[in-house]
């Protein structure tokens, strides 16, 4: 509640240098809230730039290895894994297998820098030939996602990743009854102090146009509404997001970020939970293509970004951008 008035009182008494507006700042953006994340192919000594993601690559599995020491270097505490498979089938088998490509990627990253913070991207768009996140189930012509028996398959998935010594598996099929399904498999397996994050509120958004690009996981038929949510509903954010909890998530993501800076709110606010956002493929691209005109300064833009999603509520940012945001934060 504001006690005084003009000319008494002046709000930019504590603006005046960098000095001052460092010490009354209310939010902060650290290297440590960044998790980085990562697509490998088949092959070798591959970095293939993604064409509607600029500075972004395909890595294969040599390569990626090389990037996940850079990137321990400048000190983001952790990665995320997307793998692309050389051969997809209708159950995205490769996802579970434990000579599939992120099982490979888990180990070759471990034995070379065991000290960065693994965290294996849970689903099957990437390897299912359909290109949609779990078993099919058909009626003649219409298909849709059969949600329970995929929760069988992401058992399969996530024990198959601790095996290969990921630290943190995050499911972001959106499928009921995943991270029960999941907290089971785990336990069931010996798994226990294996956390789960959770895109708990994952919405069928046109900003993932670039990310099923480089992930090559655009589905061949039809959409994803009928599992990911509507971009118009933030009171069933809330139900998926307390569903997720009592399950046993340990983190929560709210996925996209940048138009949903209402629900990163209301979910830290209701929850007082460890909450994500995961500014995603097209929030990157778009910035980086207006920086690329000259129109917006690409630092700046990221930095206040960024740093809004923290002043939402996220404790942890998934972001493209987490290179070039701890150059610039040591600087």
């Amino acid at each position: 509640m504001i006690t005084g008035k003009f000319p008494q009182l002046r709000l930019r008494r504590l603006r005046k240098n960098e000095n001052i507006r460092r010490m009354v700042r209310e939010t902060n953006l650290s290297v440590d809230d960044l998790i980085y994340p990562l697509f490998i192919v088949e092959g070798e000594g591959v970095k293939e730039e993604i064409k509607s993601m600029p500075g972004q690559f395909r890595y294969s599995i040599d390569k990626v290895v090389d990037e996940v020491k850079e990137v321990k270097e400048l000190g983001i505490p952790a990665i995320i894994l997307f793998g692309i498979p050389e051969h997809k089938d209708e159950l995205g088998s490769d996802s579970f297998s434990d000579n599939g490509i992120i099982q490979r990627s888990i180990r070759a990253i471990k034995e070379a820098v065991p000290e960065m913070y693994v965290i294996t991207d849970v689903c099957f768009c990437e390897y299912t030939s359909h290109g949609h996140c779990g078993y099919l189930k058909c009626n003649g012509n219409i298909c849709d996602v059969d949600n329970d028996k995929t929760l069988e398959l992401l058992k399969k998935q996530v024990v198959s990743h601790a095996k290969a010594g990921a630290d943190m598996v995050a499911p972001s099929g959106m499928m009921d009854g995943m991270i029960k399904a999941i907290r089971e498999g785990l336990d069931e397996a010996g798994y226990t102090d294996i956390p789960i994050m959770s895109y708990a509120a994952k919405y069928a958004s046109a900003y993932y146009g670039p990310f099923r690009d480089a992930a090559e996981s655009a589905p061949s038929f039809g959409d994803r509404r009928s599992y990911q949510m509507d971009p118009a509903n933030i009171n069933e954010a809330l139900r998926e997001v307390a569903l997720d909890i009592e399950e046993g998530a340990d983190i929560v993501m709210v996925k996209p970020a940048l138009s949903y800076m209402d629900v990163i709110k209301a979910v830290k606010d209701t929850f007082k939970y460890p909450t994500a956002a995961y500014n995603v493929s097209g929030e990157y691209s778009m910035v980086k293509a207006a920086a690329a005109n000259g129109w917006i300064d690409e630092k700046r833009v990221v930095l206040e970004t960024l740093l809004s999603m923290k002043r939402a509520g996220a404790d942890i940012i998934l972001t493209y951008f987490a290179k070039d945001v701890a150059k610039w934060l040591s600087e």
